[in-house]
């Protein structure tokens, strides 16, 4: 990285722990920012739930129209974004599950893929509106022993 990240967002998708070595690698690349302020977000023992119908209808409506409750179940999306927008730096650690990231990690993105919010669409393709940040992804992948 050429800048050092004032903040970091390290969001970790592993549903194991002590044995994780997407849990390892990123506690490795985040300590070697040691000055950098840490967010956390563990997909583990704070799953983010499925996006549904009442979430999709809330997404979608203007905000200048959205009821308590629609604005209730955009909550866990507003606050996910907010980390983004705190961070310079965001660090996913993943393993691979299946062939896959885990379901936890693409719920955690359905939340935050906003449009209006997150990005926009235009003639030549969605563009992100959360500039200046970087993001570097963990991957671990193993198989049967």
């Amino acid at each position: 990285m050429t800048h050092t990240p004032d903040t970091i967002l390290r969001i970790d998708a592993s549903a194991r722990h002590d044995d994780s070595t997407s849990r390892q690698l990123a506690d490795l690349l985040v300590e070697s920012f040691p000055q950098a302020r840490v967010l956390r977000r563990d997909l583990a023992t704070d799953p983010v739930p499925q996006i549904d119908a009442a979430w999709i209808s809330a997404n979608f409506t203007p905000s200048e129209d959205r009821n308590d409750a629609a604005r209730e179940q955009l909550d866990l999306s507003e606050r996910l974004v907010r980390e983004l927008e705190q961070s310079d730096l965001i660090v996913i650690a993943a393993p691979i599950y299946n062939f896959a990231v885990p379901a936890s990690l693409k719920a955690s993105i359905d939340q935050i893929a906003r449009v209006g919010r997150t990005f926009r669409y235009t003639e030549n393709g969605p563009v992100g509106l959360l500039e200046g940040k970087r993001a570097i992804i963990v991957v671990a992948s193993g198989g049967t022993k």
